[in-house]
């Protein structure tokens, strides 16, 4: 026999305040309550029949516009155990009406059990999230009519004074057989050329085909990784990319440590700070990305050696996720010249199979091939082969014959001709994104300084857009996607409270589609805005159109 409890709370200026009414009716909370809201309770995103949906009146303490979000929490208690056990967290709002209520994500409440015995429901990463939304409001990869800022990949076709395309695999009966699990000796002998070719050259230690192993794409690389570690602690930092979530999650060899990146030092990872955090909570291991998704700070030049430096020093291995280190917007640091620029941690290596350096890349991103699902993982020769060992029992190994393919990709000059054009294209989205955002009122915290994304701050715009979810909830109503904030907030385990979430108020835009479909997407996002703003707060006029992309 189960009872249900409500309570009901904020997440307020990132302090969770919570009202406990155990109650089983949302009607005998209303009179401790002093402003009208219109509440329903959702589990797993299906209408839960405990109530009617209420009117009441949350604290009018915490009713501050823009520091608040209001939140139902529902719990059901074994009345002859008295174990407590969560069913969700929801999201309510001063005057929200039924059509427009938006429930909490299925990732952001507990875990439940599946339907089918002995398996559980493994939540979705926020992109998976929102296209699943998207597509209940019609939404298709490739439709005409809809543009969607919240990808994480960058367009594939042709651009201007890139180099031709690869658009034949061949196969022979060799790349018909099994490939090896670390990837086929060639292409491990090339991708080690290029770091020593590229990040190299005056450097003693080199890289060799023995500190490669090839893999069938970047979260499968994290996945071999994870399951690599040992019994450690591992830190982590927030923001960063949502698949590390539940990556950190599945595993339970290993601790996470969540570590907060400072807005007011532009979310980078401050050298200092990350040999205090190593020493104060035992980490021997950090993982990151850099360029860091979904706010596009960028460690490099002499802060990134110092880094290097601290995991030397204090023997802590860092993973570093460099998927998007052809996306720089620099020039003052790194390998290149005021046209192009690449970084990488591997500049800093002192000895390649000592330093506890281990570095994730592939074509994905950088090579703009997100459909080859062709990555690597560089690092000491002890690393390879254990990533190699899990790679024998988790997936097999990369296809053999996208590997072959991949060789000539390797080539300093095509990577170098591939980068410079690149950059120039990427660079004039991210201008005219970093516009538009302006001329709409949508704040950017700190402009990007790699990756293709824009980590902007919606705490500005009318209620609702000034909260991230709702943001999309009416983003999709104009047939654009973007992916809110909130996601991006790694909370492993669920453990830390998250609608407490420091990013509530913030959306990650992407400039990694074309041109013509950034244009269509920051039309629609104008009208949005401009539905919900009065006749007294006019926005700018659009920015100078961007054009078609070049060929």
């Amino acid at each position: 026999m189960f009872r249900h409890r409500i309570l009901l709370g904020m997440a307020f200026l990132g302090v969770s305040i919570m009202v406990l009414y155990p109650s089983a009716t949302m009607a005998a909370a209303a009179s401790h309550l002093q402003q009208p809201a219109s509440v329903g309770i959702f589990a797993n995103g299906s209408p839960t029949k405990l109530s009617s949906p209420t009117s009441f009146q949350p604290p009018s303490i915490l009713l501050k516009k823009d520091t608040a979000r209001e939140f139902v929490r529902l719990e059901k208690t074994d009345v002859g155990t008295s174990k407590a056990e969560s069913v969700g967290d929801f999201v309510v709002g001063p005057g929200k009406s039924e059509s427009s209520r938006f429930t909490i994500p299925a990732q952001l409440q507990t875990a439940e059990p599946s339907a089918t015995p002995g398996f559980r429901v493994v939540p979705k990463t926020g992109v998976i999230f929102v296209s699943e939304k998207a597509e209940q409001y019609g939404w298709y990869a490739g439709n005409p009519e809809w543009s969607n800022l919240g990808q994480g990949m960058p367009e594939t076709g042709d651009i201007k004074d890139a180099p031709a395309r690869i658009d034949t695999v061949v196969f022979d009966d060799k790349l018909r057989e099994y490939a090896p699990v670390p990837g086929i000796m060639e292409l491990r002998k090339a991708v080690a050329d290029f770091y020593n070719d590229v990040y190299r050259k005056n450097k003693e230690s080199k890289y060799t085909a023995q500190n490669v192993c090839i893999v069938g794409g970047g979260r499968l690389a994290l996945a071999r990784l994870a399951a690599s570690l040992g019994n450690v602690n591992i830190g982590h930092v927030i923001p960063d990319y949502t698949a590390y979530e539940e990556l950190l999650t599945v595993f339970r060899t290993f601790t996470p440590i969540p570590l907060l990146l400072d807005r007011e030092q532009g979310f980078k990872i401050n050298a200092k700070e990350l040999r205090k955090e190593i020493n104060g909570r035992g980490l021997s291991a950090l993982l990151f990305s850099n360029p860091n998704n979904p706010t596009g700070a960028l460690t490099e030049g002499p802060d990134l050696s110092a880094c290097v430096d601290v995991a030397r020093d204090m023997g802590c291995s860092l993973i570093i996720d460099e998927i998007y280190s052809h996306y720089i917007w620099t020039v003052d640091s790194g390998v290149g010249d005021q046209t192009w620029k690449m970084v990488s941690a591997a500049q800093y290596v002192q000895d390649v199979n000592k330093d506890p350096v281990v570095i994730l890349d592939g074509l994905t991103k950088n090579w703009r091939l997100p459909g080859w699902r062709c990555c690597w993982i560089l690092g000491p020769a002890d690393v390879i082969q254990s990533v190699s060992a899990t790679g024998s029992f988790m997936d097999g190994g990369a296809s053999g014959a996208i590997c072959r393919a991949a060789l000539p990709l390797l080539k300093p000059e095509y990577v170098i001709q591939d980068c410079k054009a690149l950059q120039k294209e990427f660079l004039a989205k991210r201008r005219y994104l970093m516009d538009e955002c302006s001329a709409l009122g949508i704040e950017v915290d700190a402009p990007p300084t790699g990756s293709f994304y824009l980590w902007c701050n919606v705490r500005g715009l009318p209620p609702p857009l000034n909260d991230g979810m709702s943001f999309l909830e009416e983003a999709l109503k104009e047939k654009v996607i973007i992916v809110p904030g909130i996601f991006f907030d790694v909370n492993p385990g669920r453990r830390r409270p998250k609608l407490a979430s420091n990013y509530a108020t913030y959306i990650r835009l992407s400039f990694g589609p074309s041109r013509e479909e950034l244009q269509r997407g920051m039309a629609a996002l104008r009208r949005v805005i401009a539905k919900h703003s009065s006749p007294a707060e006019p926005r700018a006029p659009p920015g100078q159109a961007l054009g078609s992309s070049p060929k």
